[in-house]
Parts: C-alpha cells; structure tokens; sequence
C-alpha cells in the first residue's frame, strides 16, 4: 500500500494476500458500521444491501475500466461488468463459405465421356498427378462447386475467451486518506 494511500484507491499488489489496511477486491461483502469512510465512497455500486453491509469490487478475471465516454462512443458507468470469460459460438454466427474443388473425369487426352455426377475421378490405368516434367499428361481440371454443408465443431461446449494475462492480485485501500471532493 501506498504510504499515503486514499481510502478506496485501488492498486495492484504482486503477492497472494491483502496487505494490512488492505483489501482483495475479490466482490467480498463489508460491514458498513466498520468501514463508513469506504462506504461513503463506494455505496452500493459494487453490491450490498447499503443498510448492513456493501460490495467491494470483483476484479477477479476482469480488467478494470475507467468510468466515463471511450473514445469509440461507449458510455461505462461505475460499477458496471460486461464481458465473459467464455464464449459458445452459435451457428448462426458461423460464416457461411463454399469451397471450389477440382476434379477430372478423364486424364490425358482421353476424357471419357460420362457425366462427373456420381462417379470418381479414376481411371484403370495409372496417372500421373504430380510430376517435375513439362508437359507431363496430367488430369484435366473441371472447376465444380460443391453444394454441401459444413459440419459445426465444439459440441456446443464454449472455449476460453480470455485475452493474455499477467495475475496479481487487485487490492483496495480499507484505511488512510480521505479524498476531497473538488
């Protein structure tokens, strides 16, 4: 904590407890009777009923946000919480996309002559797909676009949403100055 901290300041601590004056800003619920300077600052922004007892912030998983208008246009009021942790995509939002395949119905110079619906592009006698010479007698290509669907992966279970992060605990100031009001 700061030496001269002010009473709900909020800083950031590197070790795995609240230094004394200190509290984890973990959502817990505090005594309004025992922290009234806090209360007065916080109110019921966070939680709590404000008659017994009031939230402090939960800061767990989340990146703190300055109150106020982001340069973008969007209004963020204090205490408010948006965002998840995890996502679960719906098909709806799945783009749709076709894919081109390329495929022959003969090879060389010698097409055969039925349609490409139902068959394979094979031939009894061996070809040549891939070959380093110039020239080579190679499957002649049809464009044909495949009208199937793409199969949806996941199983519906939703994947981490969490952008990189470095964990340290979030502490707020229980004790220490009161801030004027301007």
């Amino acid at each position: 904590m700061p030496s001269e901290a002010f009473v709900g300041e909020i800083f950031m601590f590197a070790g795995n407890f609240a230094p004394v004056n200190t509290a984890l800003c973990n959502g817990q619920l505090l005594p309004i009777s025992q922290n009234t300077a806090l209360f007065s600052l916080l109110g019921t922004y966070y939680g709590g009923n404000g008659m017994s007892n009031f939230a402090l912030p939960n800061l767990q998983g989340s990146v703190p946000l300055g109150q106020g208008q982001s340069n973008t246009g969007s209004i963020y009021d204090l205490g408010q919480t948006s965002g998840s942790t995890n996502v679960t995509l719906l098909s709806s939002e799945m783009p749709s996309h076709t894919h081109t395949l390329q495929v022959a119905i003969g090879t060389g110079t010698t097409p055969l002559t039925a349609t490409a619906i139902g068959s394979f592009p094979a031939n009894a006698a061996p070809t040549n797909l891939y070959s380093n010479t110039a020239g080579a007698n190679f499957m002649t290509p049809l464009n044909v676009t495949l009208n199937s669907t793409t199969e949806f992966v996941g199983n519906s279970l939703p994947h981490n949403n969490m952008q990189p992060y470095l964990a340290v605990s979030f502490v707020v100031a229980l004790r220490g100055v009161f801030p004027a009001r301007s």
